[in-house]
């Protein structure tokens, strides 16, 4: 009884212990006594089943652009406070009887002081994971380049520079690297996580990661190189801040982007979903046909300049070219050495991102944040994106568009921390309340409550055709195609010609075109299949840049110039 006793004390939760005088005695090794054995107890009912939401626990691959793989478990995501592992637990009950409260299943009400809690604790600054606030400022750098550049390469050596990757898991990259015969991939696969793009040494998806250095926080975009995959590389030039062209110097391999590979095409898209700085990264220098020769890196910089100032780059403001080694890590976190360069006295690569002019956001407007993807956790539903315009809270009442669906902030993250506000420029993680995974997808948008953003199928735009399909050469009324705008795609078809432009003078014709061809500009109608969330380029360039893209082929760029249908005129 004494022992017993001691042990009920233990646990402040459990009843009082009364001693009963008719239990039977404890005797060692259990044996019985004569006293009559009491009735067997009445089984005890299993616990209710949780709300089905509660159980739905895998996380479905986003179009985005992530460094986990498909298969990623649902630890990959960032844990919501009141569910986190490092929460002290509450005393649990007496441990020598269950009582039936402990069986009933979450209600609503209960889910709600749940996240309630959460929400306060994060206010009062006593969240389960930290919450910081970094008045760094926020950059995302996209990668884009011809395949085999080394784009995941220098990705990967980044992160091994910054102090992202442990010594443990960089060996176990080139105990892997070397079982598959691919010794020189391992920094690739840091950020190429799933096994077909190890396999193939192929990035398939845009992988992510963050870094930091003493000025700026990055957010790392390292976007897929096959003409196959150009729709996803799309998804994160269309985060992206700064975009680092990645330049093999290997002999055939720049001539193999440059001349009919993805080298031209990326630096359109970058330009036109409107990132306007660029870092060219001429790679491997170190390679035995190059040998940091100044006559190769002088060569291709002559090649590459007068096509940048076509695709409309201000090369003296704009462009910084640099050469590098992602293998070695030379002139990246550390000037190459005189001895293997003695010719180039310019900055490193992370240098050169630091030294970057401060970005302009836009944070005094309504909150936007175009979706890239959502997933649902232990019952809460996350939403990613990339903040353009405005700032989101924990607490505060936004909408999803298109379908006007209110919903409340409960948490939001970073890469790394916790946040209480997002300001832009941020990728987040919004977790919210209110709306189901199903009802939100890629290109919809969190919005301000009080100013959600335009929602139509018809706009005008003025667009600037590249190059037409050869089966489609002349560009007219009811002319299809696909419209990429923000992290939303849909199919689009031309409803009317209105002027052919002269960009140079920015005059229209006043005769209206039956037909433009490629080259030209052209004001017009465009329709979608279905509403787009969507602004005018005056109102939110971020919003209101769009492209245009016929199977494999990037056909034409623009901007949304007002929205709405249009009275066809006689």
């Amino acid at each position: 009884v004494r022992l017993l006793a001691r042990v009920v004390e233990m646990n402040p939760n459990s009843k009082e212990f009364v001693f009963n005088p008719s239990a039977r005695s404890f005797v060692p090794g259990g044996a019985s006594t004569s006293a009559p054995a009491p009735a067997a107890p009445a089984p005890v009912q299993p616990a209710a089943a949780p709300p089905a939401s509660w159980d739905e626990e895998e996380i479905k691959p986003s179009s985005s652009s992530s460094s986990s793989s498909s298969s990623s478990s649902s630890s990959s995501a960032p844990r919501n406070s009141f569910r986190g592992d490092d929460q002290q637990q509450k005393p649990t009950e007496s441990v020598f009887k269950v009582e039936e409260d402990d069986l009933e299943e979450i209600s609503e009400e209960e889910l709600k002081q749940e996240m309630d809690k959460m929400r306060m604790d994060g206010e009062n600054g006593d969240a389960v994971l930290a919450t910081m606030e970094d008045s760094r400022e926020h950059v995302n750098v996209v990668f884009i380049g011809h395949v085999d550049s080394g784009k995941s390469t220098i990705s990967g050596q980044i992160m091994l520079l910054t102090g992202q990757v442990d010594k443990r898991t960089l060996e176990k990259y080139e105990k892997e690297a070397k079982e598959k015969n691919r010794e020189s991939w391992f920094l690739a696969y840091i950020m190429d996580t799933n096994e077909e793009e190890r396999a193939k040494g192929k990035t398939v998806e845009v992988g992510r990661a963050h870094f930091e250095t003493d000025t700026k926080r990055y957010t790392i975009l390292d976007a897929p190189g096959h003409k196959s995959l150009v729709p996803r590389m799309l998804v994160g030039a269309a985060q992206a801040d700064v975009a680092i062209l990645v330049i093999s110097a290997k002999r055939g391999e720049f001539e193999s982007g440059f001349q009919g590979g993805q080298t031209i095409e990326h630096v359109q898209l970058v330009k036109t979903t409107g990132v306007k700085y660029l870092i060219v990264l001429i790679n491997k220098m170190d390679e035995p046909s190059v040998n940091w020769s100044k006559e190769r890196y002088d060569d291709i910089v002559s090649q590459l300049t007068p096509f940048l100032k076509k695709t409309r780059y201000n090369i003296a403001k704009e462009v910084i070219f640099l050469p590098a080694s992602g293998y070695t890590a030379a002139n990246m976190r550390e000037p190459v050495s005189k001895q293997l360069c003695p010719w180039y006295d310019g900055p490193t690569l992370l240098s050169a991102l630091d030294n970057i002019p401060t970005i302009e956001r836009k944070a005094q407007g309504p909150l936007r944040i175009p979706i890239t993807g959502a997933y649902k956790d232990r019952g809460v539903l996350t939403i990613m994106g990339k903040v353009e315009c405005g700032t989101v809270a924990v607490g505060q009442t936004i909408v999803v568009m298109p379908g006007n669906a209110k919903v409340e902030v409960v948490s939001l993250a970073n890469d790394t921390h916790n946040l209480r506000k997002a300001q832009p420029g941020e990728n987040v993680m919004v977790s919210v309340k209110g709306v189901e995974e199903e009802n939100v997808s890629a290109g919809f948008v969190l919005c301000d409550s009080a100013s959600p953003c335009p929602v139509a199928s018809e706009f005008e735009v003025l667009m600037v055709l590249m190059d037409l399909p050869k089966e489609k050469s002349l560009l007219t009324a009811g002319f299809e195609a696909m419209l990429h705008l923000h992290a939303a795609s849909e199919e689009m078809q031309v409803l009317e010609l209105f002027a052919d432009v002269d960009l140079a003078t920015q005059k229209e014709n006043k005769r209206r075109p039956m037909f433009v061809k490629s080259g030209a500009a052209v004001r017009c109608q465009l329709q979608t299949a279905r509403p787009l969330c969507l602004e005018t380029f005056k109102d939110l360039q971020q919003m209101g840049r769009f492209t245009l893209r016929d199977g494999p082929l990037t056909i034409a760029f623009g901007k949304v110039l007002s929205i709405g249908e249009k009275k066809k005129r006689r």
